[in-house]
């Protein structure tokens, strides 16, 4: 037997420093927001028309591919100026544009036949006529659901040999049907369909028990002007349809945002849950063999808004994934504690596999939770006469502490044995962000960056 065909690695690229950073740590290609036209308004320096160049002429001289995104479902305002603003973008020759609204294709097929379209989430495609139905439209590339099991998605292969099929394996899950949520617009007037998401799911809310409610009107403590009255609010993460309701059903539960202490909004919840709270975040490291055997074309890496640090976690993780699971090697688990040193609000493997038995939860559980880290810092240079590099520190750390050292060639630990500050001052401890110290690198470790800097907790 052959082996299988690796599939791309797609990670996320919100600057020049993290497209350098994926490609460092693994990724085949990167995607980039178009601002006006996509769903990442904020933290996105490619909408400076000499950034992008520079971005794609970089990525294809290594080798490399740099995807466009212009996902939005646009008002009439930004369809007259589309034509006008892509022209200087698409001259720059991405290796495709990703979109989801079928009249802002229907412009680029009639302007710029040449280009090729892949087809965004935001689109939710979750079967296979609709990705025949795409293919008959000429787009090359289909980006599935996240609300797809893999049998799912398998069955789509099946039916679509000639598509390429594009999935996302870590990151954000929207608590929305891929990303199609009220709640950014509703606090804010952000819409998160064109672009201005404040990721309202994501924020510190807390639960207040409210009055027995026998009468089915929604009684709260508080009539909160900044949101109206709170009738108007309804049952907002309310599941629609029927069934028995959970025991508490007639209660009311309110919930107050961090910033907004006394505004008391009422929600509801039924047999299926309550959607107003945070989703847990993807990953599905551990799933990467079952989707390599698929023979999903390119796995995707949710954030463009994260950080560098992020970026080569997930890509040099995905990477070994991708790399073992085409030699018929078995599965890393410490792949799964090396993500969960990243910044995370829980992991899930979302949709790709509804029902775990108690052993695989536990299994996955407990292999992630053992050798958790936290960014300590990453590197800046290196003092050859010395022999220790320069951290750009971000989080407190130690003398004592087990460090590990981040890089392309390979992953270094040593015991945190000496510290220095600018002048050469010994230090036992650094409190936090906002200083540079100096290291000893671990025998091995290459003396030059990229380099992140972790402490094992």
């Amino acid at each position: 037997m052959t082996a299988p065909r690796p599939p791309e690695l797609l990670a996320p690229a919100g600057s020049l420093e993290m497209m350098r950073t994926a490609f460092a740590f693994g990724a085949d290609a990167v995607y980039a927001g178009q601002p006006r036209y996509s769903l990442r308004v904020r933290n996105n320096s490619f909408g400076k028309l000499d950034v992008l160049a520079a971005g794609i002429d970089e990525a294809h001289a290594a080798g490399k591919q740099f995807y466009l995104v212009a996902n939005i479902y646009p008002h009439n305002s930004k369809i007259r100026t589309f034509e006008q603003d892509m022209a200087p973008v698409i001259a720059m020759k991405p290796d495709a544009l990703i979109m989801a609204d079928p009249g802002l294709m229907m412009m680029v097929r009639e302007r710029w036949p040449e280009v090729d379209i892949h087809l965004s989430v935001q689109a939710n495609t979750t079967n296979y006529a609709s990705v025949r139905f795409w293919q008959s439209m000429g787009v090359k590339r289909i980006i599935l659901s996240r609300e797809l099991s893999l049998d799912e998605v398998a069955d789509i292969r099946n039916a679509c040999p000639e598509m390429e099929l594009e999935v996302f394996i870590h990151g954000a899950l929207c608590i929305a049907y891929s990303g199609r949520c009220l709640l950014s617009g509703y606090f804010n007037h952000r819409d998160p369909n064109q672009g201005s998401c404040t990721n309202s799911c994501r924020w510190d809310y807390k639960m207040h028990e409210g009055a027995e409610n026998g009468a089915g009107d929604i009684q709260t403590c508080s009539d909160s002007p900044a949101l109206g009255n709170p009738r108007d609010f309804g049952t907002v993460g309310t599941a629609l349809g029927g069934g028995p309701r959970h025991h508490q059903a007639n209660r009311v539960w309110l919930l107050e945002e961090g910033s907004r202490p006394g505004e008391l909004m009422p929600i509801e919840e039924d047999e299926h849950g309550t959607y107003i709270m945070n989703s847990r975040d993807l990953r599905a490291v551990e799933h990467v063999q079952r989707l390599v055997d698929i023979g999903v074309d390119s796995l995707k890496i949710e954030g463009r808004t994260k950080s560098p640090y992020y970026v080569a976690r997930t890509s040099q993780s995905y990477r070994r994934a991708i790399d073992d699971a085409v030699a018929g090697r078995p599965f890393d688990l410490q792949l799964l504690s090396e993500l969960e040193g990243l910044a995370n609000r829980g992991y899930t493997d979302g949709f790709y596999q509804r029902h775990h038995t108690p052993e695989h939860q536990n299994y996955l559980r407990g292999h992630s939770e053992s050798g958790r880290s936290l960014l300590i810092g990453e590197m800046l240079g290196f003092d050859s006469a010395r022999g220790l590099a320069e951290i750009e520190v971000k989080n407190r750390f130690a003398l004592g502490d087990m460090l590990e050292f981040i890089q392309p060639s390979g992953n270094f630990s040593s015991r945190c044995e000496r510290i220095e500050d600018a002048e050469g001052g010994a230090l036992e401890c650094v409190p936090g962000s906002g200083r540079r110290v100096w290291l000893a690198l671990p025998q091995g470790a290459a003396a030059h960056a990229p380099c992140f800097v972790s402490r094992f907790i």
